[in-house]
């Protein structure tokens, strides 16, 4: 009886066997690197510097950030941070802050203990932070100061 088995269960796999005979198919392969990110080229036309600020986002969109791909550590992005952040204060003081993040996105001596992570395995660091207003500061839990 373990012979008939035996053999059953040999011949099973002889039947199943890839044979010279029958290539496997071809399976095309796309080395290709999906960017999860999707610019919005829209143009602010709420104010004359909005609009210039428009114009300078969408060309380094295009010529710097889809051809860099999606380096940027942080969430929001370093260009969402600035834009944001010029809509929130002044160009001045949205440059202060994103040059200050900008440095600190491109450190070697990073201390990553002191940013919590977004869902995309980024790290959270709002423009909320950077307002000096004590009601709007992000903890590292994801809550609100009150």
């Amino acid at each position: 009886m373990k012979r008939i088995i035996l053999i059953i269960f040999f011949y099973s796999f002889v039947m199943t066997a890839q044979s010279d005979w029958v290539k496997w198919d071809a399976k095309e392969i796309s080395y290709e690197i999906h960017s999860p990110t999707h610019h919005d080229y829209t143009i602010d036309k709420s104010s004359f510097g909005l609009r210039i600020l428009s114009y300078a986002r969408n060309a380094y969109y295009y010529f710097i950030s889809d051809v860099d791909g999606d380096n940027c550590p942080f969430f929001p992005s370093c260009s969402a941070f600035f834009i944001q952040s010029v809509k929130e204060s002044n160009i001045f003081r949205a440059s202060l802050m994103f040059t200050d993040r900008f440095i600190r996105d491109m450190n070697l001596f990073k201390n990553n203990n002191r940013y919590s992570l977004h869902a995309t395995k980024k790290y959270i660091d709002p423009i909320n932070n950077y307002l000096l207003e004590e009601k709007r500061i992000i903890l590292t839990t994801g809550e609100f100061i009150e």
